[in-house]
């Protein structure tokens, strides 16, 4: 996982309520280990007709949704069953945060545990996001901030710990693995 400081991108925006894990990646695509090939499937139900064919009128599908690595959604995002495999999908596809008034917490953790930035913003700021698809953001791990193009930085909360391991490029088992020499340590002194 590379290192994150800050995100800036265009926003690509769902702009519907208690979108569920199944409607992220259903659970057909469920059977892979490996995160590869999941952004194909991503949104699968609402982005391709039954032939196959993408929906022309599905926000991913347009143009302007191209390259956007922050999503925006509403409330209550990643609601539903736990599986790794929603926010592998979404990086996948190329998003590296995700923004919503709520984001369910089982989701939060695996999209932290995963690379995926999780950025959680009063109404307000939500809903304007909503309305203005494709604005560019700033995402700033360092401060722990949102920033809006009409200049307002909106705190977001993060897990300190997950906060590290985002910054340093880390997983959790990355990170204890860098603490072998203190652990080395400890055990001589304490045999």
């Amino acid at each position: 996982m590379d290192p994150i400081r800050q995100i800036r991108s265009r926003t690509a925006v769902l702009p519907f309520t208690n979108i569920d894990t199944d409607q992220i990646i259903p659970a057909r695509f469920l059977r892979t280990t490996t995160r590869e090939g999941l952004g194909k499937q991503l949104f699968a139900d609402w982005r391709y007709l039954p032939d196959g064919s993408p929906k022309p009128d599905f926000a991913l599908n347009q143009p302007a949704a191209v390259g956007c690595q922050v999503l925006v959604a509403g409330r209550n995002l990643g609601c539903g069953s736990s599986r790794e495999h929603a926010p592998w999908a979404l990086l996948d596809h190329g998003f590296r945060a995700v923004i919503s008034s709520e984001i369910a917490d089982i989701f939060r953790n695996n999209s932290l545990k995963n690379g995926l930035v999780p950025v959680v913003v009063d109404e307000s700021t939500a809903d304007w996001l909503l309305k203005n698809p494709g604005v560019e953001v700033t995402i700033d791990l360092d401060s722990t901030q949102l920033r809006l193009p009409d200049g307002r930085a909106v705190q977001f909360p993060i897990e300190p710990f997950a906060r590290y391991c985002l910054l340093n490029g880390v997983d959790e088992l990355g990170y204890l693995v860098s603490q072998q020499p203190v652990i080395s340590a400890y055990e001589r002194t304490h045999a």
